[in-house]
């Protein structure tokens, strides 16, 4: 039996809308869109791919994580050729730099729906 990851779901208010944000960010091409489901893959292979299904009491985490508060349980890392391009074009698509930033040539940012992603260079 051999196992392979199929997509990434991401758990979303708005799941059309924050398709739209990672169409754009990632050049996506859109394979299934209903209000409550998003499919989005890549315009050159079947999987993995990134959904969004309807959750409407999706609860954003806390940014560095502390006891007590909504962890972050998973995020995207997201490998770009130009850090600070890539960074500015996400945060005209929606995207907000967080203020804390672990690493020099990594981003971490929030998507519109506050889910956390990293941006960062090969080799990172």
């Amino acid at each position: 039996m051999t196992t392979t990851l199929g997509a990434f779901v991401l758990g979303t208010p708005d799941p059309p809308a924050l398709a739209d944000f990672y169409r754009a960010l990632l050049g996506w091409q859109e394979v299934d869109r209903e209000p409550r489901w998003v499919r989005l893959r890549h315009p050159e292979r079947e999987r993995p791919g990134l959904s969004f299904q309807l959750e409407t009491d999706h609860t954003p985490p806390v940014w560095p994580q502390r006891p007590g508060t909504q962890q972050m349980q998973a995020h995207l890392d997201l490998q770009v050729d130009d850090l600070e391009a890539e960074t500015a074009r996400a945060c005209a698509l929606g995207a907000t730099l967080e203020d804390h930033q672990p690493q020099k040539d990594v981003r971490v940012l929030r998507d519109p729906h506050g889910h956390l992603f990293c941006l960062f260079l090969p080799g990172a």
